[in-house]
């Protein structure tokens, strides 16, 4: 059932980019652009937030099984958000939002999530 599955030990990785991707929306929104110590944390999870996390959701649900080493996934995962960052960008400029961040963070934030969730379900149906 992929309800058990879900909150097994082998669903660690689904947890943790959701955490991680919550966590980076969070800093965006609460934390301001001159708060100077705190604002390099804000930096470094939207960095991973931006050139990681859509990409290697998507690889993820590409290759749920495990035909792809390590160094691999990270790769294609970051090739993958230079591709995918981009085309949400321009999917939003045509949209009434445009390119700030509000909609920029929320609709990266979902795309991980539905990539995450669409790689975890295929990951359940394969095992």
């Amino acid at each position: 059932m992929l309800r058990s599955y879900i909150f097994s030990s082998k669903a660690s990785w689904y947890w943790t980019i959701i955490a991680v991707a919550a966590a980076t929306a969070a800093v965006v929104f609460a934390v301001p652009e001159n708060a100077i110590p705190i604002v390099y944390a804000r930096y470094v999870l939207g960095a991973i937030f931006v050139l990681f996390l859509p990409g290697y959701t998507f690889i993820r649900a590409l290759f749920p099984e495990k035909e792809l080493d390590n160094i691999e996934r990270v790769a294609l995962s970051m090739g993958m958000s230079l591709a995918l960052v981009p085309i949400t960008g321009l999917i939003l400029n045509y949209t009434p939002w445009g390119i700030r961040t509000t909609p920029v963070t929320l609709s990266l934030l979902a795309l991980t999530t539905i990539f995450a969730t669409a790689a975890i379900t295929r990951e359940h149906q394969t095992k």
